[in-house]
Order: C-alpha cells, then sequence, then structure tokens
C-alpha cells in the first residue's frame, strides 16, 4: 500500500481556533484523507503545534527541517508539507529570502532521502483579526505582510523543484476567531482538493 506522510504544523494537528482543542480524525483534513483513502493509502498524520519550517523554534519537534528526518525512513510515495506560517513570527525576524533559501535546503534534504512526490500547501495569507487575538503575542502586522507574499515564494519553489503546489489562499479560509487556523468547514475544503489530486 502507497504511504503518504502529511507534515505540517498545528493547521494539520487539527488545532481548533474556537477552544484550542485538536479537531477529530474526521474534521481535520488530514484525517479525513486518512478515512477516505485507506483503501488505497496509508495516511502518515504528522502535525504538530507551533511547528516551523526552517527556523529554529524550542525543540526538535517543533522545527520541521529537524523532525522530517525521522519520517523521512519510511519508504512514502508521497509527502505533503503545510509549513511555513509559524517562521513568520516576529520572533525569528527572518527575512522572506532566507525563508526561501532555507525552505529550498528543506525540500533538497527530502529528495536526497526519499524518492516520493512533493505536494505543498502554501498558507494562507494571515487575517489581520490576528492582532486581536492571543495570538497577537507572536505575529503582528509585519508578518501580515510578509504572509501576504508567501504564494509567490512557494511558487519560485515549485518552478525550481519538481513538486506540485496547492495555493490554499484559493481553496480556503481562516477562522475570523484568529485569523490563523482553520474551522472545519476549510478543513473539508482542503481534504476535498487534495482527495481530487489524488484520485
Amino acid at each position: 500500500m502507497k504511504k503518504i506522510l502529511c507534515f505540517g504544523d498545528s493547521n494539520t494537528f487539527g488545532f481548533n481556533p474556537l477552544n484550542g482543542s485538536r479537531y477529530k480524525r474526521n474534521e481535520r483534513w488530514s484525517g479525513i484523507l486518512k478515512e477516505n483513502l485507506k483503501d488505497k493509502y496509508f495516511v502518515i498524520e504528522q502535525g504538530c503545534n507551533n511547528r516551523t519550517a526552517v527556523c529554529d523554534n524550542i525543540s526538535i519537534e517543533t522545527t520541521g527541517y529537524r523532525a522530517i528526518n525521522e519520517h523521512l525512513k519510511n519508504d512514502l510515495d508521497i509527502v505533503i508539507l503545510q509549513l511555513g506560517i509559524n517562521d513568520m513570527q516576529f520572533l525569528y525576524n527572518i527575512e522572506l529570502n532566507k525563508f526561501r533559501e532555507k525552505f529550498l535546503d528543506f525540500i533538497c534534504n527530502i529528495k536526497s532521502k526519499t524518492n516520493a512526490k512533493i505536494i505543498l500547501l502554501c498558507p494562507n495569507i494571515i487575517d489581520s483579526c490576528i492582532l486581536k487575538s492571543n495570538f497577537s503575542l507572536m505575529f503582528n502586522q509585519s508578518s501580515i505582510e510578509k504572509s501576504k507574499k508567501l504564494p509567490d515564494v512557494y511558487l519560485s519553489i515549485k518552478n525550481e523543484f519538481d513538486c506540485e503546489l496547492m495555493d490554499l489562499n484559493l481553496i480556503a479560509s481562516v477562522s475570523k476567531i484568529d485569523g490563523l487556523h482553520y474551522d472545519i468547514e476549510n478543513h473539508s475544503k482542503i481534504a476535498k482538493k487534495i482527495f481530487e489530486y489524488l484520485n
């Protein structure tokens, strides 16, 4: 059976912006895929709250480029990456050209360890309502402005490598509760789009 690794941050984990709980398997996009593809694919859910792509976080598990190595030991056919928005936190103060450079290294590392097809999920632009939420302790206006440029960054990465790209801005919308996470309806939209691609 083919294997899919869904590797990402809190939106892969299934963070509920309403109360901070985790959505059930049939409510989060990676879990929906796991249920709906179980006859064709073995889906590995590896979402982690506050996981970055390339910025060094507080642990290996929350630092994407480090944490993924353990999972690349599996015989993978597809790697779906939903990462990058946490790197826009003002704490890291990373310039977009540096983010792109490090993300290219991240993709190179994956390609050196597996022949799996890579599907990049470009994060949604952060909604300005985040500035009135608890996440204002992590994201500011600069974070929002950087997030607006991520679609172009991800497109350039896609063009440089043989990988697929889905711009989540064209598929789903973030919650007006925190401007960062998805409600159940939008998790369903993401799962549907990926399911259609895989079938």
